[in-house]
């Protein structure tokens, strides 16, 4: 499975077809599903799935940090 600080892929079973889950790291005991999909045939689909979006979440949130930064230096 994907792993970064901020987000993780969870599967899931839903007695046929499998669920993927983006869960997000709010604080150190809470976490919040960012998205999810249903209905894959295999796990390994949902797996591909989920780790794709993880991937596009942790290099969207980076962008952000990163326009941030950059933004405050230029007000100042």
């Amino acid at each position: 499975m994907a792993k970064s600080k901020k987000y993780t892929c969870r599967i899931v079973q839903d007695n046929d077809a499998w669920t993927a889950e983006v869960v997000r790291r709010v604080t150190a005991k809470k976490s919040v599903v960012t998205k999810s999909q249903a209905g894959f045939a295999t796990d390994d689909e949902a797996e591909a799935w989920g780790l794709n979006e993880v991937k596009t979440l942790v290099k969207t949130a980076n962008l952000n940090e990163r326009n941030k930064r950059r933004a405050k230096k230029e007000r100042e």
